[in-house]
């Protein structure tokens, strides 16, 4: 995939917890900030035949 910098905003890393049935990923702050995420929010999750994920907050109605 071929990425150009210039439009590049921000680049973070998480981990994801897995314990039993429970998955958890935690959500950096900058990404927080940048998005304006609040409590209930939902983040859409769309994962490409290639292994590429791009995930969007989705906007209310």
């Amino acid at each position: 995939m071929k990425v150009d910098l210039e439009e590049i905003k921000c680049i973070k890393e998480t981990a994801i917890t897995i314990r039993g049935s429970r998955r958890r990923i935690t959500v950096p702050s900058e990404l927080v900030e940048i998005l304006k995420l609040k409590d209930g929010d939902k983040l859409r999750w769309i994962v490409f035949k290639n292994g590429n994920i791009d995930i969007q907050k989705v906007s209310e109605k």
